[in-house]
């Protein structure tokens, strides 16, 4: 048994915005979290509680590759800036800590809480013991339990850890995804289980029931699943709908690992998939939260106030293609920028969306317009690089084959392509590296195109550049595509291509990140 006091008070808490600033060449992010060392991985644990919220992230403070998994933790009261904490849970004899969730217990249903009355934050997460898996155990994966009795800034273990064993011996069971489910009155844990999801449930966090199990069988993406969570979300009718997502390794959009979701409904019991959103997944195969390369292992914020009433993400921006290879030093591994998701309808269907919380546009002063106008219906408008937001937006002509763009380019020849194909109905992303460098080792030339599902005559294109990402947000954010870049100097302009298009189909404007830059 181990109850040992993970964590502590002592040391500085270090800004990890301005960590993530540092002269450290064109690789570390302006207005992505990084860790300020080390590498990390999968987002973890994230819960808001007492006005802040809680990252906790897969953790190597070691190294700079994958390693012994900690989870690390930041803190932030606007999903912009954020306070890195100490580290909150270390390996022990049980194994390494791997992904899981963090929950308020509002009504000390697990007795963990102290004799004030305030709610303990329990921690749900995996153990991974690499001894058993290397003596070719199949039960070197178990579920376990930690709390916080001081807003998460120290951690114990549950002396009777782990509470959740693998009977069963199955080699993938782990990132165990917790809520509190108001119909039954039951906590609810949605498991990865090789290719499938199982749902256990519990009346206070240490005992756990089977109830069900979803994908078995079921001819989507990916060898082995990963990271799932299962949350309600308002219908465009007004009704309500269950959304169930997934990450896959391998068998992501451009390869290596990506994030697909599915819509239906849960009873308490069982989640079924909707009759509409079966159709689509026979006609595209999968439905993926985000068609780049560089979103993976993403889940939500537990515990947002029913006043706010949001349903916020954040996902890994890596690939496990070339995740420990990407150029840095010192500190490897970024988040993407945390956003809304909601549920909307385009081209017939009721899809995922998503779109860039409302916090990163407090961030910014008034947009800059550069709206193109050239009679010869072909516009190119060039502005310097910073960091920041870039909106395209208008209305196409009937059967336009205008093609949209944003184009990043620096002075070793480097560029990347990024935009919509309005012909084939498409958005696409490209990249060019003149000669061998590092880019040329991680990314082929040419991405696999994202399906438009919109099928108005309107179109908006959101961009958010970063100095090694950018990720685009089209038709209200029903089709996302992140993608990262590795270019040997940083970029230093961007350029608005329009093409096969007369100049009152677009509208541009740019925006920097005021204190981001």
């Amino acid at each position: 048994m181990n109850s040992e006091n993970q964590g502590t008070r002592e040391g500085v808490e270090n800004d990890c915005a301005e960590k993530s600033r540092d002269a450290n060449g064109p690789a570390r992010p302006a207005f992505h979290f990084t860790p300020p060392t080390g590498w990390m991985n999968d987002p973890n644990g994230l819960v808001f509680y007492d006005g802040e919220y809680h990252l906790f992230y897969q953790h190597n403070p070691h190294g700079d590759i994958f390693g012994p998994m900690h989870w690390g933790h930041a803190v932030s009261r606007d999903l912009v800036n954020w306070t890195q904490l100490p580290t909150a849970l270390h390996p022990d004899e049980h194994g390494q800590i791997y992904s899981g969730s963090v929950v308020v217990d509002w009504k000390n249903s697990s007795g963990l809480g102290t004799a004030d009355g305030l709610p303990p934050l329990v921690a749900i997460y995996t153990y991974h013991h690499a001894d058993r898996e290397k003596g070719g155990r199949g039960d070197h994966q178990t579920q376990a339990l930690a709390f916080s009795n001081d807003r998460g800034r120290t951690w114990t273990k549950f002396e009777g850890n782990p509470v959740l064993g693998n009977e069963k011996n199955q080699a993938d069971f782990r990132d165990p995804k917790v809520f509190w489910h108001k119909a039954t009155s039951k906590w609810i844990k949605a498991l990865a289980v090789g290719d499938h999801v199982a749902f256990f449930a519990s009346m206070d966090l240490k005992e756990w029931a089977f109830l069900s199990a979803f994908g078995e069988g079921l001819h989507t993406a990916g060898n082995v699943w990963e990271c799932p969570d299962l949350f309600p979300l308002t219908a465009p009718d007004g009704g309500e709908k269950w959304v169930l997502i997934v990450s896959v390794n391998p068998g992501g959009p451009q390869g290596g690992s990506g994030t697909q979701y599915f819509i239906g409904d849960f009873d308490g019991t069982e989640f079924t998939l909707d009759t509409e959103f079966s159709k689509l997944l026979e006609r595209f195969g999968t439905m993926w939260l985000d068609w780049g390369g560089d979103n993976y292992a993403g889940v939500t914020w537990s515990d947002i106030p029913e006043a706010d009433g949001r349903r916020l993400f954040i996902g890994w921006m890596s690939n496990w293609l070339y995740a420990q290879t990407k150029p840095s030093s010192g500190w490897r591994g970024a988040m993407t920028t945390p956003r809304e998701l909601s549920l909307a309808r385009a081209g017939g269907a009721v899809l995922l969306a998503a779109k860039p919380v409302q916090e990163l546009a407090r961030q910014m002063p008034p947009r800059k317009s550069i709206i193109a106008n050239k009679s010869d219906y072909s516009a190119s408008s060039a502005i310097s690089f910073e960091p920041g937001e870039f909106t395209i937006a208008g209305r196409l002509h009937p059967h336009s084959s205008a093609v949209i763009s944003i184009e990043l380019r620096n002075r070793s020849g480097e560029w990347t392509k990024i935009g919509f194909n309005a012909g084939g109905r498409n958005f696409y992303c490209k990249h060019h590296v003149p000669g061998e460098n590092e880019l040329a080792k991680f990314k082929s030339s040419e991405r696999r195109p994202m399906p438009r599902y919109a099928d108005s005559s309107e179109f908006d294109l959101r961009f958010l550049i970063d100095r090694n990402s950018v990720e685009l947000f089209a038709d209200g954010g029903v089709s996302v595509f992140t993608e990262t870049f590795f270019p040997v100097a940083d970029y230093e302009e961007i350029r608005f291509l329009a093409e096969n298009t007369s100049s009152d189909e677009v509208e541009i404007w740019f925006s920097r990140f005021a204190n981001m830059a």
